[in-house]
């Protein structure tokens, strides 16, 4: 029964959230691993899932939180369905994680990887893939797993946009400005033809993550960087950040990013607090009362 149930929760998932393979299987695996230290999963009460605080007491805040909110999702599930009358969640453990706030790159540090890049870029082709492989992480932010894997079809020769798949299968529109798509252009024309993605692989199929990672490495330590804390991620931090210390809104800026939950696009408000509180004193109607 238990096990019918679940099933069903993950095709809800699969189904209306466009929820990954690898979210459903983590989920699985998860509300599976709890049905092993509580029973039926459909049958247990407050009492055990109460217990499941000793069971999981070794594990880190993060997979104590993911664990929880699986079971959140499958309880609140089986009431919509009918499947049960009450929900017995609230007496999941409920760890105090912070999520911690992410790496980026100063404005300056930006400015030293572009400028070697786009020496090394005019040089050779590998300087020409490099310099469009950094536009697309900073320039627009992607995924290191959406840029590695991006089509050729999905790039349009004259329009200034490139058509994502991102987490879940979900597609979005990703602007691409002037700089990225010069580069873009003279990779393409070093690249030559040949295979289906943007960044190719010489064994076949397209670059992977790893390699990716290597060669933005290399890059910061070649352009006088520390190397450990520049990556595919980092970046992208860097272009949703510094977009927001522009003044872009979080809502176009979560479409940008392609999440699905605004909560994850406002760990990004981590932005100078004397900069916020000049932007209240010049925009608030009453951030000149008192010079009046």
């Amino acid at each position: 029964m238990a096990q019918d149930a679940v099933g069903a929760f993950l095709a809800m998932l699969a189904a209306e959230r466009g929820a990954a393979a690898n979210t459903l299987s983590a989920y699985r695996r998860d509300l599976t691993g709890a049905g092993e230290v509580i029973g039926d999963l459909l049958r247990a009460d407050k009492a055990d899932l109460a217990r499941l605080a000793s069971a999981w007491a070794d594990l880190a805040p993060a997979s104590l939180a993911r664990k929880s909110s699986a079971l959140r999702q499958f309880y609140g599930f089986c009431v919509d369905e009918g499947l049960r009358d009450d929900d017995p969640s609230p007496a999941l453990p409920r760890p105090k994680a912070r999520r911690p706030l992410p790496r980026v790159l100063s404005h300056q540090e930006v400015a030293a990887l572009f400028t070697l890049a786009e020496t090394e870029a005019a040089a050779t082709p590998e300087g020409a893939r490099m310099l469009a492989l950094l536009e697309l992480l900073y320039g627009s932010g992607l995924r290191a797993t959406e840029l590695v894997s991006l089509p050729l079809m999905a790039v349009p020769r004259d329009a200034p946009f490139v058509t994502i798949t991102g987490k879940g299968g979900q597609q979005r529109m990703v602007p691409v400005g002037g700089r990225a798509q010069a580069a873009l252009s003279q990779w393409l024309r070093a690249r030559g033809g040949g295979g289906r993605f943007v960044f190719p692989s010489p064994r076949g199929g397209h670059l992977s993550r790893v390699r990716l990672f290597q060669l933005l490495r290399d890059l910061a330590l070649r352009a006088g960087l520390d190397p450990e804390k520049v990556s595919p991620h980092v970046l992208r931090h860097a272009f949703a950040t510094h977009l927001l210390e522009g003044g872009a809104d979080l809502r176009v800026l979560q479409t940008l990013l392609g999440h699905a939950d605004i909560a994850t696009t406002q760990i990004y408000t981590h932005v100078d607090s004397a900069r916020l509180v000049a932007l209240v004193n010049a925009r608030h109607p009453l951030g000149n009362v008192g010079s009046r």
